[in-house]
Parts: C-alpha cells; structure tokens; sequence
C-alpha cells in the first residue's frame, strides 16, 4: 500500500518546513481531473440538498392532468406518468442517491477497516482464518446479493444502506490488513508493547490513524461503488420503493417512455448517474496519488 507521511515529514523536490497533510493537498490541486470530479460532486450535492428549497416541487401525489409534459417554462424537464415534475424528481432522487451512496460507503469502509485492521494485526491462525471469510465473501457477486435480499426484504433507505454496507466492506477490509502488516512492525507499535499497551490501544492509536489514506481512498471508490450498485437494484425494480426514488427507479420509470420520444426521463439521470460515479472515481484516485510518495523525486 501507498507509504504515508508523518507529521513534519517532506518529500524530496519539496519546500522545507511543509508537512505531509500540505504536500498531498498540493497534489491533488495539480491533478485537475480530481478537482473537477470534486467540483461536480460539490456542484451535485447543492443540487440534490439545496436545489429543492429553490425549486419546491410535490413529489408525492400523482398530478393527472399533467402526464408526460415536455419541457416548458412551468416544468423545465417535463414531467413523468405520474405528473411529477421531472426536475425536483432529479433533485430528489439524487438526494436518496447519494444519501445511500455516503452512507453506505462509509459504513462499509468503516466495517471494513475494523475487520483488516484484527486480522492484520493479530496474524497467525486469526488473521488466516478472518481472511477466508473475506475471499470466499468476495467470490459471490455483491450485486447478486444485494439482488436476493432485495428482494426478500423490499428495503426503504435505511435498510438499503445497511445491505450495501454489509456486502461491500469485503475489499476496504483487504485494503486495510495489508496496511496493517506494515504498520505493525513499525518502531512506535513496538515501543508501545513493550510498555505494555493494550493491542486495542496499538490499533486505535497508531495502525488506525496511520493508515487515514488507505481509508479516505477506500471510501471514495466505496461511495461509487454504492452508488453504482443502488442504481443497478432501483432499474431492476427491486430498489427503493415508491413514492421515495432514485435516479436508477428514475431510468427504469422512464425507460419504455424513452422509446416513445420522451427522452427527459431518462437522459438527466443517466447522465446524473454517469457524472457523479465518475467524480468519486477522480477524486479516489487524485487521492491515491497525492498520498503515495513512492517514486516521486
């Protein structure tokens, strides 16, 4: 894994007194396609949380009289079967989209971590047996799964972020224990044994806070990845139910309404799906980069 800074550490070809924090925000800065995917999340998230305040649509009862509107003053992207505007449903299906993405990223990273972190850290039979459980998880699809327990359990939000969290923390967990091995070993791990601290206090103290990149990485690509895959449940039908959406319900509502014309119920999500999964991507890996110091001279 990437090697990580520490406090008041520099790189070679860079300005003295700069400390590891200051020298990865510089380089991400200079990695320009990670900083626009981070405008566009930035852009999305007002879209999705502010965006309704200004634009106040009802998204809950059925508007018969307006069906399947094109775009016009009174609805700037039309409106869908039902007579909902189409634009506060992209509003409010990003909403929940990117509600379930955050959160089911960050509890999958965090479950993640906490696995990698025991299993690295303990070795021996512990560490080869938590490990088994983490390769045969990952030998089933995690779409798969989500798929039957979908369609088992018909969550709401909640519920769908605690399934994607529990099936999605298998490779932060990898991530995490590699990082471990490492920095177990290291000087200040040994010291602290050697005075007799607590092997919790090892991991929470130093393997923990030692590996935040490993971590804000994993939880970038995690956040896509979720996205992604609520998208994927939602256009099969077994996503979140209505009147609640997101922009995979928007695609699969919209989608045989397309092949009749009606082309703004299904480009805005698709394009909003395409846009936001490939921010997180960029700013993952501007991330990567800017914590990895191996190689740069």
């Amino acid at each position: 894994m990437s090697a990580v800074l520490s406090p008041g550490q520099i790189e070679v070809g860079e300005p003295a007194g700069v400390t590891g924090l200051r020298l990865a925000v510089r380089r991400f800065r200079r990695n320009r396609l990670a900083v626009v995917g981070l405008g566009v999340v930035v852009l999305f998230v007002l879209f999705c949380f502010v965006g309704p305040v200004l634009y106040p649509t009802d998204q809950t009862h059925t508007a018969l009289h307006a069906v399947n509107l094109p775009p016009s003053a009174a609805h700037l992207l039309g409106t869908d079967a039902v007579g909902h505007d189409e634009l506060g449903r992209l509003m409010y299906g990003g909403k929940v989209s990117l509600l379930v993405g955050l959160a089911a990223g960050a509890l999958a990273t965090v479950i993640g971590m906490a696995w990698g972190a025991v299993a690295g850290y303990a070795g021996g039979w512990t560490d080869s047996v938590m490990m088994r459980v983490v390769d045969a998880g990952i030998a089933i699809p995690a779409l798969f799964v989500l798929l039957v327990v979908s369609a088992i359990l018909s969550p709401g939000i909640w519920g769908m972020i605690a399934i994607l969290g529990c099936v999605s923390w298998l490779v932060p967990s990898r991530l995490i224990r590699a990082e471990t091995l490492t920095l177990k070993n290291r000087d200040y791990v040994l010291t602290l044994r050697a005075i007799g601290g607590t092997h919790a206090r090892a991991i929470t103290r130093h393997v923990l806070p030692n590996s935040v990149s490993t971590i804000v990485v994993a939880t970038t690509f995690q956040i896509a990845d979720a996205i992604m895959l609520v998208a994927y449940v939602s256009y099969l039908g077994l996503g979140i139910r209505p009147p609640a959406t997101d922009w995979g319900g928007m695609l699969s509502a919209g989608l045989t309404a397309a092949y009749s014309g009606r082309w703004w119920l299904i480009v805005p999500p698709g394009v909003a799906v395409i846009l936001v999964v490939c921010a997180f991507n960029a700013i993952g890996d501007g991330l990567r980069d800017a914590f990895d110091v191996r190689g740069r001279a």
